[in-house]
Parts: C-alpha cells; sequence; structure tokens
C-alpha cells in the first residue's frame, strides 16, 4: 500500500476551484453512534445514526475577484457543497471523490493575521452528507 503526500489535491467550494488558495484540507466523518442497549443485555449495544460530517479549510487570503473572500463571503449563513479528490487526477478505487452536500457555514474571518505573516481565513463547514465515489 502507497503513503500519499498531500501535494495537489482538488478542493472546489461552491463550484469554485480553490485548491491553488488552500493549504490545509480536513474532512471529518463519522457516523452518531445510538445507544439500543435493552434489559438483559450483558453489554452496551450501538446502531448507526446519522452522518455527522465537518470539513476544515484553511486557505491563503485573497481578495481578487473569484478568489478566496469573494468565493467564502457570501457563503457565510447558507449551505453549499463541497467537492474533495486527494490527487487531482482522475478519480478511481485509489483517488477517492468525496462530495459533501448541504454543509453550513457558519463564520469566517476575512483579515486574519499577524505582523509579517501571509493573510489567512480559516473555515469549518459542518452538517451535510457525504458521498465517496471511486469513478
Amino acid at each position: 500500500m502507497a503513503v500519499l503526500v498531500m501535494t495537489n489535491p482538488s478542493i472546489t467550494i461552491a463550484t469554485v476551484d480553490v485548491s491553488a488558495l488552500t493549504t490545509s484540507v480536513t474532512l471529518n466523518y463519522e457516523i452518531d453512534s445510538l445507544e439500543v442497549t435493552a434489559f438483559g443485555d450483558t453489554g452496551h449495544k450501538f446502531t448507526g445514526g446519522l452522518q455527522n460530517v465537518s470539513v476544515d479549510v484553511e486557505m491563503n487570503q485573497d481578495f481578487a475577484a473569484t478568489k478566496t473572500e469573494a468565493t467564502i463571503y457570501p457563503l457565510v449563513g447558507t449551505t453549499t457543497t463541497i467537492v474533495l479528490i486527494p490527487v487531482n487526477t482522475t478519480v478511481s478505487a485509489t483517488n477517492p471523490r468525496y462530495t459533501i452536500s448541504n454543509t453550513y457555514l457558519a463564520a469566517s474571518n476575512p483579515v486574519a493575521g499577524a505582523v509579517g505573516e501571509l493573510a489567512k481565513m480559516s473555515l469549518t463547514f459542518t452538517g451535510g452528507t457525504v458521498v465517496k465515489a471511486t469513478v
């Protein structure tokens, strides 16, 4: 099994390719565990519930049209779709595409940075559903 060094992922937010502006991305995916333990059981039992999805994105700030601020600012308080592909090539079993639909962006930080540092934007999208495709 090969390891992956993240050097060229494909990251699309609201149909805009933001790959060249993004410095970090994390897809957090879990299924809620719902306890179904009943009288007579000798241990806890669980079943799967709803998907619990979030996407953390860190981007270099750019105020030009179609760049970071122009893409993200209108999304605050709304839901959108994010598409993540680990390597920006053909989708396959070893390079799946994750489509996160109806994910909510509660806040952004359009101005953030310190003296002599790059201006960055850190985002957390929450909720929605993720679908993994290999073709």
